[in-house]
Order: structure tokens, then sequence, then C-alpha cells
């Protein structure tokens, strides 16, 4: 056997730093993080050629004592703990005592502090296990660190860097959102000498969005405040119709740290369920706030993961913060044509927001944003399809619930009058409501599958105490159709506003919401050859754990023969598809603790029965008809996306009206 060596410092510093350091972006998370703790109000971060040759950070924090110096920058050396307990309460983002140590180990640092009560500052210069002596110098309060040449001592490390700006834009990303998690700082960054963005340090979380992500996307969020069994969640969260074709706008903060966590990631996605098109994927920055003890923040390397006391109760509440959040907002989207020098014949320059820099006065505080959003819609409606039987005459004051031959002639009998049921009031969804379960973290790595998995499920009576106030007043009061455009879209009035409505994407939502809320277990039926189907561990547990909510489903399971669940019955309209790959995914999904965990499956028949029994473009339809769908679209705020995530409605102001017509300035 070889013999065993205890290695040198040198080399187990490198190892040690590797862990910690693994491009510029680490480097930067740490000091800034460290600048944050020290109490600074001010930070600039600059870097040059992608952080690779040059860094720096300077800070107006707290500074540091000259015999601490040398200290700082040794292994485990932290100001931030002093005993076991304190790992249970930690409140500040650093707290190893790593940071320093590791980037000295494989990079050129100069470093220089100075307290507020101290006369002079401190120089201090350290290159891997090579360091000088403190030195007296003249310099500001506060902090400023110096790394030049980072890897210059692991040229294997150095070999695998990314091109420079692939390096720059990483670093970018860290700022940015480390910038959005403390509002209350003033960040500016430098790349290549070149301001990039700058915020105002005033403390409004919209106006640190608009400065980092720009005015389009702030234009397009919602509010997000609540507060669910001790956590509270506040930001803000992207309109449904405004999704982005990937999951890189998905920000979460815990206690004021960047964190990438797929219990949140799954609550947000699973708020957003039949309200995002496909291949489109919710956006948000939310904030959540809960006691340090109930999570643990010391479970990666770089702090950038955390894991949950409770998880169920953490996805809970975003779920519900959001669902609150998107009831309150309505999600109306309105018309608003851009302004014009009618005289010139050209469109007015679009503002966007420069980059400042310090001479500069802060920003103007960001207005309220303004929904545009241009509709195109056809200028010529397609003919009805031959082979499509003409759409029979609808009862007067009634929707047409009805579902087509090819459907109702399947084994789900729904009765078409039970569709017609009085628009539900506007009440709060709260917390509650859906039996949870505890998603582990210990299977999947980062980052998350980018297919997304819609999925719906019955939904519950609501909670006798809702999170937030009941809506009191309906937004849009005594609505009166006006006429139909295009045989497809209807056109309403409501005091002073105008209002479009897509009336086969409407319709649609209404039928699915209605069958989306029927208990399935009504159609169960026994199978007559059980289908087997191998689990793992962690799904078989949360398989048996939910057996209320998969009865609810229209499912019977008998879990006798573990590891292996054994499917007794199902409804009746999976006849004919792969049950194995739908009870694998609904076990994935209770084990990512989905609020709505049911297969996609599900969804799509759902999805496939409400477009067929919905009324369509070009169908003939009586004014009460179109009276009574505009009705209920207008006054139900689950009728705002048809299920394939398209907006059913906009509207138009008669101010902005008018002022197309220059009947108003």
């Amino acid at each position: 056997m070889p013999v065993i060596n205890v290695l040198d410092k040198a080399v187990s510093e490198l190892i040690a730093a590797g862990e910690v350091i693994e491009r510029p972006s680490s480097v930067i998370k740490e000091l800034v993080e460290n600048s944050i703790d020290a109490g600074a109000r001010h930070i600039t971060v600059e870097i040059k050629d992608g952080g690779t040759s040059f860094m720096r950070i300077v800070d107006d924090g707290c500074g540091m004592a000259r015999e601490d110096v040398p200290t700082a920058f040794l292994r485990h050396a932290t100001s931030k703990i002093s005993e076991k307990d304190d790992l249970d309460s930690i409140l500040t983002l650093g707290f190893r005592g790593e940071a320093l140590a590791s980037i000295a180990a494989v990079a050129k640092v100069t470093l220089m502090t100075k307290r507020p009560e101290d006369a002079y500052g401190t120089r201090y210069e350290i290159a891997g296990t090579d360091s000088g002596e403190p030195e007296e110098c003249g310099c500001p309060d506060g902090t400023t660190l110096v790394i030049k040449d980072l890897f210059f001592n692991v040229p294997a490390r150095r070999k695998f860097m990314k091109r420079d700006s692939a390096e720059g834009a990483a670093v970018s990303q860290i700022v940015q959102k480390i910038a959005i998690s403390h509002p209350e700082i003033a960040f500016r960054f430098l790349r290549d000498n070149k301001p990039v963005f700058h915020t105002d340090g005033a403390g409004s979380l919209l106006s640190v969005i608009h400065s980092v992500f720009g005015r389009e996307f702030a234009s397009g969020l919602i509010p997000v405040d609540s507060e669910t069994e001790g956590i509270r969640v506040h930001g803000y969260a992207v309109r449904p119709l405004f999704s982005r074709p990937n999951r890189s706008f998905q920000t979460f903060f815990v206690n004021s740290r960047y964190v990438r966590s797929r219990a949140l990631t799954t609550a947000l996605e699973s708020a957003y369920d039949n309200m995002v098109m496909v291949g489109k994927f919710p956006a948000c920055v939310l904030m959540l706030e809960m006691p340090p003890d109930s999570l643990d923040v010391n479970i990666h390397p770089a702090k950038a993961e955390v894991r949950f006391a409770d998880e169920k109760r953490v996805i809970n509440a975003v779920y519900f913060a959001l669902k609150n959040a998107m009831q309150q907002e309505g999600l109306i989207y309105e018309l608003k044509a851009p302004e014009r020098d009618w005289y010139a014949g050209a469109p007015e320059p679009v503002y966007e927001q420069k980059p400042l820099i310090a001479e500069q006065p802060a920003p103007a505080p960001v207005r309220e944003p303004v929904q545009e959003h241009p509709v195109t819609v056809p200028v010529k409606p397609a003919a009805p399809s031959p082979e499509k039987p003409a759409a029979a005459p609808l009862p007067a004051g009634d929707m047409p619930f009805g579902l087509p031959q090819e459907v109702a002639a399947r084994p789900v009998q729904v009765s078409s009058s039970a569709f017609a049921e009085v628009s539900p009031p506007k009440v709060a969804v709260s917390a509650g409501e859906f039996p949870m379960i505890d998603a582990s973290d210990d299977t999947e790595e980062f980052p998350v599958e980018e297919k997304p998995q819609y999925t719906s499920a019955p939904v519950p009576p609501v909670s006798a105490e809702p999170a937030v106030q009941e809506l009191q007043t309906e937004p849009f009061p005594d609505v009166k159709v006006v006429g139909e455009l295009f045989a497809n879209y209807i056109l309403a009035q409501s005091g002073d506003t105008f209002i479009i409505i897509d009336k086969h994407a409407a319709h649609e939502r209404v039928i699915f919401e209605r069958l989306r809320k029927e208990n399935c277990s009504q159609y169960r039926q026994m199978l007559l050859q059980p289908c087997r189907v191998l689990l793992t561990s962690d799904e078989f547990d949360a398989m048996e754990s939910q057996t209320e909510l998969l009865e609810r489903l229209g499912f019977s399971f008998d879990f006798s023969r573990r590891p292996y669940v054994v499917t007794t019955g199902a409804p009746v309209f999976f006849d004919g598809l792969d049950l194995d790959e739908i009870v694998q995914e609904l076990a994935h999904n209770l084990l990512l603790g989905k609020i709505n965990p049911q297969s996609h499956v599900l969804d799509d028949m759902l999805h496939e029965m409400a477009c067929k029994s919905a009324i369509r473009a070009n169908d003939r339809n009586s004014t009460e008809e179109l009276q009574a769908l505009a009705e209920r679209v207008c006054n139900d705020d689950s009728i705002r996306h048809c299920p394939h995530g398209r907006p059913v409605m906009f509207t138009m102001s008669k101010y902005n009206l008018e002022r197309q017509f220059r009947r108003r300035v």
C-alpha cells in the first residue's frame, strides 16, 4: 500500500481554493458579499478581460484594523461566527472564513482598508503563499481589494477558463443578482473601463430591476407580497403574457441570499400552470424571509443552494403568494398605441435607460409601468372546413357548453347543463388547500430540466380564512356587447372601457375550468389486468402518502409490493394510453412537491375536450350568447388565458382611444 503523507500547505490551499473559487464570478460573489456584511452603502465592482486579469471591489464599509488584516487571509478566520450554535442562526452572507484565503491562494491580491476611527489605513499584498507585511497608507474609509492574474499558479485551471466575454457575462449576472437582493445599497459595475449599470441605493426594488434588466422587463411585472405560516414572500413576478423562452430570469433570494432551488422553481411554475404558452417559462424576482433556523445554508461550497427544514411550507408560501398576486392584479391587458409625431410622420424615439456613472445624478424614480401590447387580428376570416358541421343554435342567455359528438361518444359522461353555472365570486386563494409532501433535493442536480411540465388539479373549496382580502368590486360592471369583429372577436363596452374578447379562446377556458374542477373519481374504471410500475424509494413513499389525492384524480393503487406500485383503477378516458408513463410522471411530480401533481396527459385530454367543445371562429352566435360569454369572461378572474397560454381579452380606455383621434392631447 502506498505511504500516506500529509499534503504540503501550498497544495492543500490550492485544493481548498478550487472548491470555492471556480472562475472570476466566484471571486466577485465572495468579495461583494463580504462588503455587504461589512455594512457598505456604496459598492463598486470593476473588471477587465472578463475578470481574469483584473478585478477591483471598492466599498465604504466598516473596514479592518491593521492587526486583523493578516489574520483575515488565514483559512477559517471569520468575525461572523464563533461557536457551533451560531450555524443555526446565520444572518450574514459569509461565515466560513474561506473567501480571502481561497482567493489569495490562486491570485495576486492587494488590499487597502481603513476604519472611520483610524487616522491612516492599511495596505497588504499577498500572492499564493507569499505575503508581505501590513503597511500604513492613506485611503478612504472602507475596503478596496484588487485581484490580478487569477489562477496564475494553477495553469491547468486557467487553461479551461472560457472566453473573456463569457467570463465577463457571468460576473455581470452575479453583480446583477446581488444588486437586486439589496436595493438599499448603491451598486456600480464597470467592465473594461465602461459603465454597465448603476443603482441608486434608494431602496426601491422595482427601480433596481429597471436599472439592471431594463424597462421592457420591468414593465411586465406585477407586485407580490404575502405572508404564510411565518414565511414572507415579496417581490415581482411576470405577467403570463410576458413569459420568457428559458428559466434564466427566475431569480430567488432567501434572507437576501441568492439561491438556486428546485423547490422554488417547482412552486413558481405550478402557479403558472395553464397560463403560459408551450416553450415559455415564468420569470420572477422573489424575496423569501424566514427564520434562519428553518433552513441550512451550509450545504454547497459556494453557498448557492439551501435546504429547507419544511419544504412543503415553503412551496405553499410561494405558490399562494403568486396566485394571490395574479388574482389581485386581474391579468387584464390594455391596448395602448405608441405616441406618434403626426406631423413628422415617424414614431417618437423609445426611451432606454443608459448606464450611469458616479458623477451623474441618481436616476429618476420609475413610474408605474404601462402595458403596451400590439395585437394583430386576421384581415380575412378563414373559411370553415367543409367536413365540420355547422354549429347548432344555442339557447338565448346561455353559453354553448355542450360537448361535440366525437367527444361525447367517449366513456366520459359530462352533462352540458352542469356547465352553465354562476360565475364564482372573486376571492383570494389561501394555503392549506392541497395536501403536500416534502421534496428531496438529493436526487437531481441543477439546472432543472428545460422541458415544461403543465399540470392541473381539481380545485378544492376556498379556505374560510383567505390569505388576502376578498375583492369587493367587479372590474367590469354592466358589460354590454356592441358587436362582433371578423366572426371571432366580441366587441363590448363597460363604462369608459372598450373590451375585445377572443370568443373561442374565452369559451375554451370556461369549459377547461369546468372540466378540471370535476372530481375524476366518478370516472374511475377498475382494470382487468393491473399495471405494475417500478419506482424509486422516494417516489414510492411520495405516492403512498398521497392516496387521498390520487383517489380524487380517479386512480386506485396497491402499495403492498414495494418497490412496485400496482395500478388497479384509472379514469376511463386514459383507455389506450401508456399507464406506466402516466404513473411514473405522477410519482415524479409528487416527489417534486408540485401543487398540481397529475400527469400532463390528463391536462392534454382536458385541453382537447375543451378545444373541441368550444365555439369557433366563424360560428354564428346570437347577441344573447355573446353577451352571456362576455359577462362570464369579464367577471371571472380565472378566464384570462386560454389553456394554451394565449390571452383571452384586451381592453382600451376611452381616454386612450380619444387620444388616437386627437380629441385629447
